[in-house]
């Protein structure tokens, strides 16, 4: 590849980057179907596969485009973000929790952050040596919160 169709690509990158920092995902898959189709780079790949998820649909390629990221660069906390938000559009919270605590443990970032704090932390289970899912556990949650006690 020579260096004029390398600028050319970065510039598209740059642009689809600045479009998702602005939540314009339908513009930033535009812009990164045009870098990828210039220069296959195997780092952009995180985030044109959130963007296949969240346009779409695509979830199982966006999933693959994001391992073969993660496969490249494992130690980028972006790329544990772009697929926690795959799994949160494919509905899938507890692995989309998994992959953004993944990439805090990478160092994070500021959205990551912010990403974590708007999900929240769950309260304890009512009754702590009860596992979460136990019944009794989900009954008296629910009404302990409807009774204001929790």
């Amino acid at each position: 590849m020579d260096p004029e169709t390398g600028v050319i690509a970065q510039k598209e990158f740059d642009r689809a980057q600045h479009e998702l920092d602005l939540g314009n995902v339908l513009a930033a898959l535009a812009s990164l179907e045009r870098a990828l189709s210039i220069w296959d780079d195997p780092l952009w790949h995180s985030r044109f596969g959130f963007c296949l998820a969240k346009q779409r649909g695509q979830v199982t390629r966006a999933l693959e485009l994001c391992s073969s990221a993660i496969e490249h660069d494992p130690g980028n906390p972006l790329h544990y973000l772009y697929l926690g938000k795959v799994y949160l559009v494919a509905g899938n919270t507890y692995e989309a929790l998994q992959a953004f605590r993944q990439g805090m443990a990478f160092g994070g970032s500021p959205e990551l952050e912010q990403v974590l704090n708007a999900i929240g932390v769950r309260k304890s289970p009512v009754i702590p040596f009860l596992s979460r899912d136990n019944q009794l556990n989900k009954v008296l949650g629910i009404i302990f919160g409807r009774l204001g006690l929790r």
